[in-house]
């Protein structure tokens, strides 16, 4: 009698199905060769071919253990056997297949154990089960190009894998396949794979780490160069030896292990050189968690849950990079997915990540915004367009300046309040004609981000003016993003001169305490509601001129 409670999945669907896991080229690519590493490979080359009519493949080889035909069989099952050594990179018995059916619809496995066995191969082919819907492999002869590759990436013993078909190794499909523009989409996709490589490796790619052993890698014929992103010659690594220790349990309560962190600062990018900028590469998407599990990064930045939904990133913590590491003990408690490339944070994990690291992420938060308002106050953007616009402007409402004491900072002015008002107010000889009547300055100390001023390029004849605050959050994150915008800066310099020309033309000694309350109660209220905003960057501000200062 057939047991009816055997409910054997349909080949064809399931085998396409699995096609799509999530994987991309970089991460199909780093899961077989973590099979070389778990193999005991200390060389693993990586060849990319495109033939003439737009057919590619995709060899990697290396000088590992290797596999007699059984081992090859197993291997290919899905659902492999569980490794003998549970700290192997690889972990589910999916890894092979489903990476490589992500990108290809054939894939083959060629190994041997020893030098001079014959090579054992079989092969999946998608549209061979899909024809036959059985769960049928291919043991067929090695083929010319396949001897080729195995001696060129593999030692006397080792694997060799072989994808092909590969429907999706690039993310579109090209007019004419083989020409210069799929061409040329092959050579940045070994660029990005090397990329790649060295960092999701760097451990195992330093000669100078001894926390793991060391690996050579090549992406056709090219060293994989290894990239830590903590750029430990320039950074500081910021928690005590006592806070780099966490203690665990598995979620079942069964099992534990300790996982361990590091928090590093790196220096800001303006005092670093161009080699270590391109080193440190710092921007917003690197900020965050890098988790390494058996020594492999998994996870490459991002919070993960800690200080903001995931997804969150914060230019002002550019420059905070965890280093967070864990062994397979813990997969469980971390809940590893099937690729290797994401974990998840239990909320008590999250809630200890966020209390521990709060020293940290306040001490990168403060090094940056300083660097950044340091960066900010020595540039300037160029007023003259609002300076020209209000000198040609006739019959403006201003008051009219009998005298003034530049010692003292008084002015006798005319205005609307009455004849030969004496006020206390700011006074300044000798400025630079292209800015007598909007200037942006250093030496506003009272926290305002904007004050009248009577002004002039020589002794005498002083008309109304203002001066601007650059290190006012507003100058700094509003100003200088809209530098590129000539006409959005020049309107914020009229609208501002036109603020302190009012009060001019309105001030007595009873009204000036007023309007100087009404500059202090708009200054702070407008940096509170940038207190998130960051400050421009370069990029930000493409017009804005470097005075020399910075």
């Amino acid at each position: 009698m057939v047991n009816d409670l055997i409910n054997n999945p349909d080949a064809s669907r399931l085998i396409f199905g699995l096609r799509d896991t999530g994987y991309n080229f970089r991460t199909a690519a780093a899961d077989i060769i973590d099979n070389s590493i778990a193999a005991g490979a200390d060389e693993i080359h990586v060849r990319i071919e495109m033939r003439p009519d737009g057919r590619k493949y995709v060899y990697f080889g290396d000088n590992g253990h290797g596999m007699d035909a059984a081992g090859v069989h197993s291997a290919l099952r899905y659902g492999s056997p569980v490794r003998a050594n549970l700290a192997s990179l690889g972990k589910f018995g999916l890894g092979l297949k489903t990476a490589s059916s992500s990108v290809c619809k054939r894939f083959t496995v060629i190994s041997r154990k020893t030098e001079g066995a014959p090579l054992a191969k079989l092969a999946w082919d998608l549209d061979h089960v899909e024809t036959t819907d059985t769960w049928e492999m291919l043991r067929e002869p090695v083929e010319g190009h396949e001897t080729e590759a195995w001696e060129e990436l593999c030692g006397e013993r080792g694997t060799l894998v072989v994808w092909s078909k590969c429907d999706r190794l690039l993310s579109k499909h090209y007019d004419e396949p083989g020409g210069s523009k799929e061409q040329a989409a092959i050579r940045r996709l070994r660029v990005a794979l090397r990329d790649h490589l060295g960092m999701i490796y760097h451990r195992f790619l330093d000669e100078e780490d001894d926390r793991q052993r060391t690996i050579r890698m090549t992406v056709d014929g090219v060293p994989v160069e290894p990239w830590n992103p903590f750029f430990p010659e320039r950074s500081e690594q910021v928690l005590a030896d006592a806070q780099q220790v966490i203690g665990m349990d598995t979620a079942d309560g069964e099992g534990g292990g300790e996982a361990r962190i590091r928090a590093w600062i790196l220096p800001h990018s303006s005092s670093l050189d161009d080699a270590e900028k391109k080193k440190a590469d710092i921007s917003s998407r690197n900020q965050g968690f890098y988790i390494y599990r058996e020594g492999r990064l998994i996870n490459a930045g991002g919070w993960l849950g800690v200080f903001g939904p995931p997804g969150t990133f914060e230019p002002h913590m550019s420059l905070l990079r965890i280093e967070f590491d864990f062994g397979h003990e813990l997969d469980e408690a971390f809940y590893v997915d099937v690729k290797k490339s994401r974990i998840l944070f239990d909320p008590a994990i999250e809630e200890h990540l966020t209390t521990l690291l709060r020293n940290a992420r306040r001490e990168a938060e403060n090094r940056y915004r300083r660097k950044e308002r340091e960066k900010a106050a020595g540039t300037t953007l160029n007023h003259t367009s609002a300076n020209t616009s209000i000198a040609a402007t006739p019959n403006l409402k201003t008051p009219v300046v009998e005298e003034v004491d530049a010692a003292a900072q008084t002015a006798v002015v005319t205005n609307a309040m009455g004849s030969r008002i004496r006020l206390r107010q700011p006074v300044q000889n000798n400025v630079s004609p292209a800015a007598v009547h909007v200037d942006a300055v250093d030496t506003i100390t009272t926290g305002e981000l904007w004050v009248p001023a009577l002004r002039s390029s020589g002794t005498t004849g002083h008309v109304p003016g203002v001066e601007l605050n650059r290190h006012h959050d507003f100058y700094q994150k509003v100003y200088l993003r809209a530098a590129s915008n000539g006409y959005a800066v020049e309107g914020m310099d009229l609208l501002f001169w036109a603020f302190a020309a009012a009060e001019l033309e309105y001030s007595d000694p009873e009204m000036q305490p007023i309007f100087a309350d009404i500059r202090e109660v708009v200054s702070s209220n407008l940096r509170k509601l940038l207190r998130a905003v960051p400050v421009a960057q370069p990029a930000d501000a493409d017009d804005v001129v470097d005075d020399g200062d910075s």
